[in-house]
Parts: C-alpha cells; sequence; structure tokens
C-alpha cells in the first residue's frame, strides 16, 4: 500500500523533517506526493538555524528578498553563499551536509599588532588580487544565473557577499607578527565539533616564511590553561615536501587548521585562534590574511 496514500502529507513532512537534508533530497525523488512533502517550507524550516532570521536581518544583503525565498532554496542559498553580518566583519554560511552554523572572522575584525601601521600592514581590495579576478566572475555568472531562476534581484551588495569581505590584511615588513581572532561560542551551533582554520595566501614576492615556522595557537578564553593548543608549522614550504600543512580551497585561497573543540551549549564563552612569531632573526613579508573560519568537523 502506498504510504502517501495511508498519511496525509502534512504527516510525511513531519517524518522527513527528523531526518537530514541529505535524507529530504532523496526522498523528494521517491514520487510525486513525497517530493511535495519533502520540499516544503515545513520540512526545510526545520533544517535552518533556529535564530536565522534574526542572522539575516544583520546581513548586508537584501534581506526582504532572502526571507521571501522557499525554505529549501533558502537553506541552499546560505549554503552556497555567504551573508557579510556584524557590520562586515563577520561572514556566515551553512554546512550543507547537516545546517550547521559556519563563521569566518574577517581580518578587519582580527587585532593585528602594528596593523594600522602601512609600513608594516596593508588593507588591500579582494578583488586587486589577481587571483580573486577569476574567482569573483565566477560568482558573478553563478548569482545572475541563480537571480533568473529564483527571480532575485542582485545588486553590488550581494556581489560583495559573494566576495566575503572588501579587504584583507597584507604583511608588508615585519621581524615579529601577532595576530589574533576572537568569537563567541554563542554564534555557533551548540552540541557541535568545530575546527578553526587560518585562511591565506601569499602575495608574489614573499619571504621569510619558507624555512623558519610559526605558531598556531587555539583556547577557549578564560580557561587557557585547560585548553590551549599550540603548533608550529612552516606555511610556505618547499613545493616538493609532503606533505604539505595547508590544504587548497575552492574559492582560491589556503586553509591551514589551527585548533578544534566541542561546542556544548553555546555559551562556552570566547574563543581564541592566533598566529604569532616572537623569534625576532628574520624579517617577514607577503602574507596575505582573509579570516579565521570555523565551521563543524567532517
Amino acid at each position: 500500500m502506498d504510504i502517501c496514500v495511508v498519511l496525509p502529507e502534512d504527516c510525511i513532512s513531519r517524518i522527513i523533517s527528523f531526518t537530514s537534508p541529505r535524507d529530504a533530497c532523496r526522498s523528494s525523488v521517491l514520487s510525486p506526493a513525497f517530493k511535495s512533502a519533502a520540499d516544503s517550507d515545513a520540512v526545510w524550516e526545520t533544517f535552518l538555524p533556529s535564530d536565522y532570521q534574526q542572522i539575516i536581518s544583520s546581513s548586508s544583503s537584501t534581506t526582504t528578498t532572502l526571507v521571501s525565498l522557499p525554505k529549501k532554496d533558502l537553506y541552499f542559498y546560505l549554503c552556497d553563499s555567504h551573508l557579510l553580518v556584524n557590520n562586515g566583519t563577520l561572514s556566515f554560511s551553512l554546512n550543507k551536509e547537516n545546517g550547521k552554523k559556519c563563521y569566518m572572522v574577517g581580518a578587519r575584525r582580527l587585532s593585528i599588532v602594528w596593523g594600522h601601521e602601512p609600513q608594516y600592514w596593508t588593507w588591500t581590495d579582494q578583488r586587486l588580487l589577481p587571483e580573486s579576478r577569476y574567482v569573483f566572475f565566477f560568482f558573478f555568472f553563478f548569482f545572475n544565473v541563480y537571480s533568473i531562476a529564483f527571480g532575485l534581484k542582485i545588486n553590488k551588495r550581494v556581489l560583495l557577499v559573494c566576495k566575503r569581505f572588501a579587504q584583507v590584511a597584507e604583511l608588508k615588513y615585519v621581524w615579529w607578527f601577532d595576530v589574533k581572532g576572537r568569537l563567541e561560542t554563542k554564534f555557533l551551533s551548540s552540541k557541535t565539533n568545530y575546527v578553526a582554520y587560518l585562511v591565506f595566501k601569499f602575495a608574489n614576492h614573499r619571504h621569510g616564511f619558507e624555512d623558519r615556522p610559526i605558531e598556531l595557537s587555539f583556547y577557549l578564553e578564560g580557561r587557557e590553561c585547560e585548553t590551549r593548543r599550540n603548533k608550529k608549522v612552516v606555511l610556505d614550504p618547499q613545493r616538493n615536501s609532503l606533505p604539505q600543512p595547508y590544504q587548497l580551497r575552492g574559492d582560491g585561497w589556503m586553509e591551514i587548521e589551527m585548533g578544534e573543540f566541542f561546542n556544548e551549549h553555546g555559551a562556552d564563552g570566547v574563543v581564541v585562534c592566533s598566529l604569532f612569531d616572537f623569534d625576532r632573526f628574520s624579517p617577514k613579508g607577503g602574507l596575505i590574511v582573509e579570516g579565521i573560519q570555523l565551521r563543524p568537523k567532517n
């Protein structure tokens, strides 16, 4: 007997809402009745964070248009896009597999020693970075197609969201440096293992990172003694040395793991991630920092 005949659509939707986004997508191909139930707002709103409306309202995107989208379309929009929130200093997205929150602390929100001294650090328009131009045109094409399909009005603000942050920090010349990122755990999904990543790249001319390691640190503020984890890495080793300490991302940047922690209730305080080097023996330059991203562990 066809279960769609026995159970009304809202009951099927209720059942599917206890599964996962992947299972909901699989259910939608079973039959027209299952597709209607699996694609319903009742199902996909359960996969969105409970505070998604508040997050969207604090973004620099077209909030009215986003909230009016069907919840399934909104879910995948938030998975594939990056909303700038908190006055453009944080980037928000969703993990496509489970709907958990992902945040990136942008360079402008980082605490960078000498960050306001142009002889040491400069702030660069991300669109002017050579590799970023290709990514920019890809997102421009993608969102124009998306706008035609779903009736979204794309403007410069939305394109800025695609690029995440307008400016990145570029190290010019220092003998030592100290960069810290802080994020309150209440922003993150509860009962979730999170990993922090430094998102970076190098300028065409760089020096000081090919042989001397820098130190990455990760801890919970106020519980530094019990939670602090340090590790030293060479950011720019020779190309033939394996394994490489970083991973290439699909957006033209690189990332390196800084540490991980379990966010129990979202009330653990503040996560602090830092990279520093105090050796004072060799000058350094050419490091470009986009930010520090925290996302659920795979």
